[in-house]
């Protein structure tokens, strides 16, 4: 299935595609010899040391770094990540969160391009919310990198992600697996739906994801959804929030399962809308029966909650390796090289590169590394181990590495 661009149809005219790479202007001198007798002693490591500096220079540039948050754990570890590995690396950073203001991260994003980054490295707040910082970053010739949420806007160069199609798929399909639905008969079970932020682009995608699994099995009539609230605006939540989330939850079972009715399963398209679903089921659900709850994420409450048999799953996306993909992407750009799946190798990443599936507006397509995501249960926690981003206590409970 060709994956569009879900939502409302961009109004807006987009400016043309920007030129990637400017190089940095850092530069080294090494001191003169004071005497002539010492001129040929000091010559070799003086050569030394400036081809080391001319090597480093080379490799730096600044990068500008623009998260939409602090307020979600998982924004704090990508931009960790990607802070470490470009420093690393050799470039000088700058990153920012922008507390879920759009306006802000147009500023934050303008600040940048005046401080003279040399690419931009962008999760949006909102994917429509930034044509001006982007219109500005064309202009300036400073190539974009839409990082795991896509901007809608053709000045964005590429997207690294991971295939977020596929978390709601790995979703839906872990609903099909543990119910068995295709050996159900007749039984029934009932479900509910929480996706999440509309202005963020992903949502869509992983909510599209879940619902082309398990649309046959509500057509059948084999899963019910006893509210009825299955399109995408009624079951989005803003800003991925917890308490929304739970507030709505609450809403939901007391109003269609207050009398006794089973709830069988609760899709919730991440790990935030996760924690609140759980936390209205504990609390407000009168049934005695284990609830599926599907998340994203990996956050370390819904991990718990996965130990404690309150959460039933996760998506997990290592962003680890997503900020090592942006890092070999960006390194590229900045380098003039060639842009597309031969780049995949030097990765050492699982990805695919993706020329279709994902577009900037109407017709223009932008090229796209998806990273690959993996379900999380209780049987398969040192997975997340094994990973070297979490460890795991004496009670069973992870936490990630700081």
């Amino acid at each position: 299935m060709k994956r569009k661009v879900i939502g409302v149809l961009l109004s807006v005219a987009m400016v043309s595609a920007m030129v990637a790479g400017c190089g940095s202007d850092s530069s080294s001198t090494s001191a003169p010899a004071e005497t002539e007798d010492t001129a040929d002693e000091a010559e070799a490591p003086a050569e030394d040391a400036a081809e080391e500096s001319t090597d480093a220079a080379a490799a730096g540039g600044k990068i500008g770094i623009s998260m939409p948050t602090q307020s979600l754990e998982r924004w704090n570890r990508d931009g960790a990540y990607l802070d470490e590995q470009f420093k690393a690396a050799g470039y000088e950073t700058i990153l920012t969160y922008s507390d879920n203001d759009s306006a802000r991260q147009v500023n934050d994003i303008q600040n940048m391009l005046a401080d003279g980054v040399d690419l931009l490295i962008v999760a949006a707040i909102d994917g429509e919310a930034l044509n001006t910082a982007m219109d500005e970053a064309a202009t300036a010739g400073v190539p974009v990198i839409a990082y795991d949420r896509l901007i809608m806007n053709d000045a964005v160069s590429y997207y690294v992600s991971f295939d977020n199609y596929t978390v709601g798929t790995l979703q839906g399909q872990f609903v099909v697996d543990t119910l068995d639905l295709d050996n159900a008969g007749d039984t029934v079970y009932n479900m509910e739906f929480t996706a999440g932020d509309p202005a963020d682009n992903n949502a869509g995608y992983f909510y599209q994801g879940a619902i082309d699994v398990l649309q046959p099995y509500i057509d059948a009539g084999t899963l019910n959804v006893v509210s009825g609230q299955i399109d995408f605006d009624t079951v989005a939540t803003a800003q991925w929030s917890t308490d929304t989330a739970l507030e709505r939850a609450q809403n939901v079972l007391s109003s269609y399962y207050a009398d006794g009715t089973q709830l069988d399963v609760w899709v919730c398209s991440n790990d935030s809308t996760a924690l609140g679903v759980a936390q209205a089921i504990t609390s407000d659900y009168a049934g005695s029966n284990d609830v599926i709850i599907t998340g994203q994420d990996g956050d370390e409450a819904n991990l718990k909650n996965i130990v404690d048999g309150v959460q039933t799953m996760t998506v997990y996306k290592n962003v680890s390796n997503e900020s090592i993909v942006t890092l070999g992407l960006a390194q590229a750009i900045l380098n003039g090289d060639t842009v597309d799946e031969s780049l995949i190798p030097s990765f050492g990443i699982e990805c695919a590169f993706d020329t279709e599936s994902y577009e900037t507006s109407e017709g223009n397509a932008c090229p796209s590394f998806l990273l690959v995501p993996n379900v999380i249960t209780a049987d398969n926690l040192q997975d997340l181990v094994d990973t070297g981003l979490y460890t795991m206590g004496e009670d069973g409970y992870l936490s990630a590495v700081q």
